[in-house]
């Protein structure tokens, strides 16, 4: 009766000698001596069935690193406690509501009678001072100030703010 061969080309030598860097990169993938233990014995288990199965593997040492790195990530994910994500809790406010705000401002804006829209896109694109739009428009300051004065004021009905409260309540 002749032996079987064995069944993947890695001896027990190899797998020897890639023991003590598993357990060195293990140890610095855990918080404990005990972790990285148990986490080299895992990823030698699932080598040794993968072996065992016929898995052809042509670099063992990047094979075992890759399975030990993976172990160690599941542990990670498996250990570190989750909330429920709230809005309260965002790092970062959402921007959805602004850009809405923004649509529906520009919408309002549109709505407005010729003389004031006008008045206000020259605002939005960067003029502010009402001197410079009444020698722009060819129009008295003072009728600039109530055209400015009415659309503001229609602006701000139509997207429920506050007479005196600051723009940033739009959203």
């Amino acid at each position: 009766m002749q032996p079987v061969p064995p069944r993947s080309h890695v001896t027990s030598p190899d797998l020897d000698a890639l023991l003590p860097r598993l357990r060195g990169r293990a140890r610095r993938l855990s918080d404990s001596q005990s972790d990285a233990d148990d986490l080299v014995q895992e990823t030698a288990l699932k080598l040794w069935t993968a072996l065992a199965k016929g898995a052809e593997v042509e670099d063992l040492d990047r094979y075992a690193m890759t399975i030990l790195r993976n172990l160690a990530r599941q542990r990670w994910r498996a250990e570190r406690p989750t909330d429920p994500l709230e809005e309260e809790s965002a790092a970062v406010a959402p921007v959805a509501p602004a850009r809405m705000a923004c649509v529906d401002l520009a919408a309002a804006v549109e709505r407005l009678p010729e003389a004031q829209a006008a008045l206000i896109h020259m605002i939005a694109a960067g003029e502010t001072s009402p001197a410079v739009l009444a020698e722009r428009t060819g129009l008295p300051l003072g009728t600039v100030m109530s055209r400015l004065s009415r659309a503001r004021a229609t602006l701000r009905d139509e997207m429920g703010i506050a007479r005196k409260a600051p723009v940033s309540d739009l959203y």
